[in-house]
């Protein structure tokens, strides 16, 4: 059955990762480990044949998905409806800085993960609402083909969770790791499956057609 293939990759460590935070549409920096796994993900992509590559158009996305579309001729396509979560007065503070400051309100998000909206920011429904109609495109666009798309840790999960047909509650079931690639398989038939989920980067695939190039975490 003809299927789209989409590696899913979240991009390399940032600076400040050491302690929790929400960087979310903020431009952070990779740090050299970040850059490291960006180049990792490039090569164990570099033997899969490759039909387009996207990715959000934050620099920290775009770094490894530039490298991916050079590595195989191609142009990589930015979106900013594949922006990491909107996160308002919250973004790049720390999550024990916003336990402190906004009380009430960590609370709130806590009880309702998918329709807090913290003020200046989108809600997980928000975010989903914009992604969603972008993947949907893609898929259309590149009917049996591999694509690979480089996004962020909330919008790796929404994509995730759709595919499998998880509520968006479940956002944090899923673990993303910097520089992981997922690969989900979209059937024609609008059934999808998760292939891989969170994997790392590390070795050369033994079968190019099924396996992508990583190993254990």
């Amino acid at each position: 059955m003809q299927r789209t293939r989409i590696y899913l990759v979240r991009h390399g460590q940032v600076e400040g990762h050491e302690e929790k935070r929400y960087n979310g549409q903020v431009n952070v920096s990779l740090t050299p480990l970040g850059r490291e796994q960006s180049d990792r993900v490039c090569d164990c992509l570099v033997d899969i044949p490759l039909d387009a590559v996207y990715s959000s158009d934050l620099d920290r996305s775009r770094y490894c998905a530039e490298l991916i579309a050079a590595a195989h001729n191609l142009t990589a396509s930015t979106c900013e409806s594949l922006r990491e979560l909107n996160i308002g007065v919250w973004e790049g503070r720390t999550w024990d800085e916003l336990q402190e400051a906004y009380p009430e309100d960590w609370r709130e998000r806590q009880r309702d993960l998918v329709n807090f909206q913290v003020p200046g920011g989108e809600s997980l429904q928000d975010a989903a609402d914009r992604i969603r109609p972008t993947i949907l495109q893609i898929i259309a666009n590149h009917p049996d083909s591999n694509v690979v798309l480089v996004a962020h840790g909330g919008a790796n999960r929404i994509i995730l969770l759709d595919a499998i047909g998880a509520p968006l509650k479940q956002a944090f079931s899923i673990e993303q790791d910097y520089g992981c690639v997922n690969i989900i398989d979209y059937f024609v038939d609008g059934n999808s499956v998760v292939k891989l989920l969170n994997g790392t980067a590390y070795q050369k695939p033994k079968m190019v057609s099924e396996r992508p190039c990583v190993g254990q975490r």
